[in-house]
Parts: C-alpha cells; sequence; structure tokens
C-alpha cells in the first residue's frame, strides 16, 4: 500500500520532524486495526506492507489491505491511500498491470509515470508512451492527458514496480502533534465538531471541554460530546473529553445581574475555565466553533469581549464560513446526526430574552468582581470529570 505525502513534502530543514510524528501516528492507526505491517519511507510517499501477507493468502490478504486502507484514509498527514500491483521490474510486467487495471474502464486515461530507479531500462517518458500505447491497442481508449477519466500510476521502485490508479482521498494536512496541543470547547452543536476537525489538520492535538447543565438538566448533552468525540477519535487516537457541571456557576452568573451580558459573561467564563484545563494539560491554545456574525453573540464586538477573557490565543477555523459550509463539513467528517439529536444544551439555559451584541467590558469586568470569576474558573475546572473515548 501507497500512502501520498502532501504539504509534508514542501517542508525544508523540518520535513523529517514531520515525516517522524506522521509515522508514529500511522502506527499507532495500525494497532487500531489490529493488522501488523512493516513501514517504510520513500520520496514523498510511505510503503505499508501487510506483515503477514504470504500466511493470510489472497483473499486475507485483499481483507486486510482494505482494512488498512479505510483507516489510513482518517490519518492527517496523508493526502491519497493507493492499492497498488506489486510487478517485477520489467516493462512486460509493468505493461501487463496497467492493462489489467484499465480493462474496465470507459473514456479517457492517461497513465504517469516516475522512476525512482534510474537503472530501469526506460525513462518515465518512454514507460509512459509505451504503457499508453499499449493499453489504447488493449482497451480502444483515447488519451486525455489534462483530465483523464481514468489515471494509471507507475512507480519504479529500488526493488519493485507499483502499478495503480487513484486511489482513494485522504485527509491531507499536517500530522496530528506537528502544531502542539489546544482545549476545543466542545458543544453538543455542529460547529465545534467541525472546528476542533479542521484544527486538527493543522498539526493540532485537541483535548475536548464540554459544559454540562447539570445539575440543572439531564446527562444528555453528555452524552453527544462522549459520541462526537469518540467520532472524532479517529483522525487522532488518544482523546480526552474533560465535562465540567455548568449549571450552578449560571445561576450565579443570573444572580449577578447580568441580564442581556449573561450569554456573553458565561462564554467568558468557560473560556476561563478551558485555559485553567490547558495549563493542566501543557494546551497553548483554544479552540472554539465561532461562525462571525452567525448569532447574536458572535459580532465582532463580543468576540472581542471573549478574546479579552484570557491570555491564550482563541483559534476560530470557521469564523468566515456559513451555515451550509459547515452542515457540508459536518456531514462529510459524519458528525452532523449525532450533532442534530435532541439534547439541552447549557447555553440556552436561563438565557435572556435578548443577548447583548455590543458588550462592554467594564460592564463584564464589573459582573465578573462581584462573582470573583477567576477562582471560579480553577474551581470548574479542577471538578472537571475525564472521558477517554474509544476509536470505533
Amino acid at each position: 500500500m501507497l500512502l501520498k505525502l502532501g504539504e509534508i513534502v514542501l517542508k525544508g530543514r523540518n520535513r523529517q520532524q514531520f515525516e517522524r510524528i506522521l509515522q508514529a501516528n500511522i502506527r499507532a492507526a495500525l494497532r487500531d486495526v489490529g493488522v501488523p505491517a512493516d513501514l517504510r519511507q520513500r520520496e514523498g510517499v510511505i510503503l505499508l506492507r501487510v506483515a503477514d501477507g504470504r500466511q493470510r493468502g489472497p483473499a486475507g490478504w485483499a481483507r486486510a489491505a482494505d482494512k488498512i486502507a479505510e483507516r489510513m484514509r482518517d490519518v492527517p498527514g496523508i493526502v491519497r491511500v493507493c492499492v497498488p500491483v506489486r510487478v517485477p521490474k520489467t516493462p512486460e510486467a509493468v505493461s501487463a498491470a496497467a492493462m489489467g487495471l484499465t480493462k474496465d474502464a470507459t473514456g479517457t486515461f492517461a497513465v504517469r509515470a516516475r522512476r525512482r530507479d534510474k537503472r530501469f531500462p526506460l525513462t518515465s517518458g518512454e514507460i509512459g508512451v509505451r504503457v499508453g500505447r499499449e493499453i489504447q491497442e488493449a482497451h480502444g481508449l483515447s488519451v486525455n492527458l489534462s483530465r483523464p477519466d481514468t489515471t494509471v500510476f507507475v512507480e519504479v521502485d529500488q526493488d519493485e514496480v507499483f502499478v495503480f490508479t487513484e486511489g482513494m482521498a485522504g485527509q491531507g494536512g499536517l500530522p496530528v502533534g506537528m502544531s502542539g496541543r489546544g482545549v476545543v470547547l466542545m458543544s453538543g452543536g455542529i460547529d465545534s465538531p467541525v472546528a476542533a476537525y479542521r484544527m486538527m489538520r493543522r498539526g493540532l492535538r485537541c483535548f475536548f471541554l464540554h459544559f454540562s447543565g447539570m445539575p440543572l438538566t439531564g446527562p444528555e448533552s453528555i452524552y453527544k460530546a462522549y459520541a462526537l468525540v469518540r467520532g472524532l477519535d479517529r483522525f487522532q487516537g488518544g482523546s480526552r473529553l474533560f465535562v465540567v457541571p455548568f449549571g450552578k456557576a449560571q445561576q450565579a452568573l443570573k444572580s449577578s445581574g447580568a441580564d442581556r451580558l449573561l450569554i456573553v459573561a458565561q462564554r467568558r467564563l468557560m473560556l476561563k475555565t478551558g485555559e485553567a484545563l490547558a495549563r493542566r494539560l501543557s494546551a497553548t491554545a483554544l479552540i472554539t466553533g465561532d461562525s462571525l456574525g452567525q448569532v447574536a453573540s458572535q459580532t465582532l464586538t463580543n468576540i472581542t469581549a471573549l478574546d479579552d477573557a484570557v491570555r491564550l490565543p482563541i483559534l476560530r477555523p470557521l469564523i468566515g464560513w456559513d451555515k451550509s459550509e459547515i452542515m457540508d463539513e459536518a456531514r462529510r467528517i459524519r458528525t452532523l446526526a449525532i450533532s442534530e439529536l435532541p439534547d439541552q444544551d447549557c447555553c440556552t439555559l436561563l438565557a435572556p430574552r435578548q443577548v447583548e451584541t455590543r458588550a462592554r467590558l467594564d460592564d463584564l469586568h464589573r459582573i465578573e468582581d462581584r462573582l470573583d470569576v477567576d477562582d471560579l474558573a480553577g474551581e470548574l475546572a479542577r471538578s472537571a470529570q475525564e472521558y477517554r473515548p474509544e476509536n470505533p
């Protein structure tokens, strides 16, 4: 199996570090599958071989390869997953494999060849011409080098030749862990799981912090958060979910006279709690699913008021996305159906009829001074209960 790398190959002196982290992530993902495989680094590609392929037989090998390929598609840093035909290093074997792969193809085709071993008797261009001509003669397909319906890849390695078609798309991006750690404020809604996924693709290892309305609500939102984190875990592995009972803190904020500022004030308290938890986890950023102007609490003025609450940077990967774009992405990463399940969101608990769209920092600071909010945030962080969802 060939795992194609994308952005990593553009890195300079740090490239080996990116590759080491990706290799570690691949090995961890292979442990989830339970199929042993050997890993070898090539130029711009990683080669995986099922370790006991001969003992499995052709059918068993195919099942194991399919299982590994499906798992590798979810590992950030991999652009494409290809299951190639491995053939001897002869032009005849290459042509035979290519014709076998295209026997059911229709429309147009192209051949892309890469010769890593310069001892092979044909150059990359000559491989493409020879294989293309034989496919034309055998199947009557037309050549289209710019937009082919089918592309045949030929890679001449040091010991063997791989022939394959386009394979399956991977996640792309950077290996998880390369960009550090962050704490995601994970609601049970649609936006925050997508925000977490986008940051994983940029190499950030994510911890998840969920605020439940308990004891004023039931545990339904916790079940949703757990299910969402469990689904997202396939992109990074080893995920940790922290749940804070937030109901009494919300009551305290309401009693402080927050009124129209209640939503912004409680979100500031959540961020402060997230910052306290981040210090414990050696995380250096907070992540939210904010989208500019999507709801009243996400006006530019209110977002500025939220930034004032903490010293850590707040990453908002969805800030310029509209709701339909976020929903499309949630559907693609398979979190939308979970997010749409009914529950009682703690953010709507005790919410005022009208939400302040232009929160003033002086007013927010006065509310927080009455409650010693920094101490309260520390207590909430210490009260967090940890869960470790396993990859499905």
